[in-house]
């Protein structure tokens, strides 16, 4: 393994022979007030519908805006909403559109819109799912106003509408929201604070937004996704760039404003330049898991599910992902310690690594050598080292591993296939999200468990889905703390989710920008530049 001073060494030297390529992103015209940023990867999967993979959401947040908000408080609050209205019996919502809402084509936003947008939504995300079991219609009332009419009074329709991550509810024009959700959209069309600009996007490369000069921003402070999304920028651009040292290299240089992820063993070239504000936007940080598919050997056995989380341990994938105990900590808590439904059952299956014990269960479970196909994306610093500590640990266990490298965007479009692993499937992939979304059994998407509908791995755990539906209908704080405990049993005991840990991303950026917002999500609205 090399050491620090090595990989800086190398990373150098990468840096400097990836020169050429990053002028070329880099050096195109730039307007007066252009940020240009180097994201967690580049993008690909352009429907925020068909994917929760994280560079697509923060996408849709460009380009899209939702019916609701959420601040830093956890608050809801209305967006494009002007506001809501509930029946007394808590079981019709009538949600009227603000006035002056444009589509990027000049075109009014209207409550069909808006309708056709959550249905198309709802099929595919799994807290929508749930919803949909839910309400018995949704209905336009005129071209300003819609309602939504339950079958029971429940929280989760306002919750599911302002949620974060992953999978918000952006809203589409109804010509576009009509794709089945089964097939990715092909135009993007939003009436968010940006507009996506085609001609100039260059897929895993590049993408350029522009200000949307219709947009009429919310009076209101912003606060993560609620308030007013106000652009003082004309054009914000996204490049990606081909190693971890290049975009320090062009941080550094003056070449970009904003990375919206730096690799920890890079952060002392960051920290006391005098230039360069090194920061942590999101503060309550984020979690690494990974993930079975539950549809095929051997993971779809429980006892060998159970094998290779006792041989997984967290330490070891801290260390290697991290490496600075101040931005890491182990957790066992499918919903993150430090929140209201944290708990602490399973830790001595997820945190520890116990190698004796993931034998023991291999050989009750008459393990016979399937080989298990983890992939391993090679371009993504927070997502990269986790494969190869798992293989590691399953080899010793017993396992016969394959670890696949590919990048980041192969393996989100890999995520959703069901096949085999012998026919292009796989066993096993990793990957993280955010502590602010992932809180309770609606926002985390890793503890839905209704079989093939479920996000990918496919665990079929009915009762983990009657414990998400008595959830959602729960009206008291107690009521659901129960509720979160026993599910988190149920996923730790049928290896729904196998948490890795808990750690924190420091962004940096160019001390040209100021207003950058902190939230769980990436955006670009509120930040002024200066040319200076």
């Amino acid at each position: 393994m090399l050491s620090k001073v090595e990989r800086v060494a190398r990373y150098k030297a990468l840096g400097a022979s990836a020169a050429l390529s990053v002028a070329l992103l880099v050096a195109m015209p730039v307007h007066a007030q252009t940020i240009t940023a180097v994201m967690q990867s580049g993008l690909r999967v352009m429907d925020p519908v068909v994917s929760t993979a994280f560079i697509t959401r923060d996408h849709g947040y460009m380009i899209y805006d939702t019916l609701l908000g959420m601040n830093e408080a956890f608050e809801i609050k209305p967006q494009m909403a002007e506001k809501w209205e509930v029946s007394e019996d808590r079981k019709t919502y009538t949600f009227t559109l603000r006035d002056g809402l444009k589509w990027h084509d000049g075109a009014p936003v209207t409550s069909q819109d808006c309708v056709a947008s959550i249905k198309r939504w709802a099929q595919q995300d799994s807290t929508g799912q749930v919803l949909m079991t839910m309400v018995s219609d949704i209905a336009v009332v005129d071209d300003k106003a819609f309602k939504v009419v339950l079958k029971e009074p429940t929280s989760l329709l306002l919750e599911s509408l302002a949620k974060l991550s992953s999978r918000p509810a952006f809203i589409m024009p109804k010509r576009i929201a009509e794709t089945p959700a089964s097939e990715p959209i092909k135009e993007f069309v939003g009436s968010g604070p940006f507009k996506f600009v085609a001609p100039e996007f260059k897929p895993g490369l590049k993408v350029v937004y522009e200000k949307n000069r219709d947009y009429v921003p919310r009076s209101e402070p912003a606060s993560w996704t609620a308030g007013g999304k106000v652009v003082n920028v004309d054009r914000v651009q996204w490049v990606a760039m081909p190693d971890q040292m290049t975009p320090v290299n062009a941080l550094l240089n003056g070449e970009i404003d904003f990375i919206q992820q730096v690799p920890f063993d890079l952060l002392p070239m960051l920290e006391n330049n005098g230039d360069v504000n090194v920061e942590v936007l999101d503060k309550l940080g984020n979690w690494t898991y990974y993930r079975f598919n539950h549809l095929h050997p051997p993971f779809n056995n429980k006892l060998v599910r159970q094998a290779a989380m006792y041989a997984v341990g967290q330490d070891d994938v801290l260390k290697a992902l991290v490496g600075n105990p101040k931005y890491a900590k182990t957790c066992a808590a499918v919903f993150g310690c430090d929140t209201p439904y944290a708990d602490s059952y399973g830790r001595d299956v997820v945190i520890p690594s116990n190698i004796e014990k993931a034998k023991a269960l291999l050989k009750e479970a008459k393990y016979d050598g399937t080989p298990v196909v983890v992939l391993q994306p090679t371009d993504l610093a927070m997502v990269a080292p986790q494969p190869i500590v798992i293989a590691s640990a399953l080899r010793k266990a017993g396992f016969k591993v394959d670890l696949k490298t590919m990048d980041w965007q192969t393996v989100v479009t890999q995520q959703g296939n069901q096949k085999p692993p012998s026919e292009g499937g796989w066993n096993i992939f990793s990957t993280y999200s955010t502590l602010a979304t992932s809180g309770n059994p609606f926002g985390n998407t890793t503890v839905a468990a209704n079989g093939t509908k479920a996000w990918a791995g496919w665990p079929d755990v009915p009762e983990i889905e009657r414990l998400r539906l008595e959830f959602a209908r729960a009206s008291d704080e107690a009521t659901r703390k129960a509720i979160t405990t026993q599910i988190q049993k149920l996923a730790i005991d049928e290896g729904v989710v196998g948490p890795l840990g808990q750690f924190s991303v420091p962004a940096a950026y160019s001390k040209k920008l100021t207003g950058v917002l902190a939230s769980p999500i990436t955006v670009f609205w509120n930040v002024k530049k200066s040319d200076k």
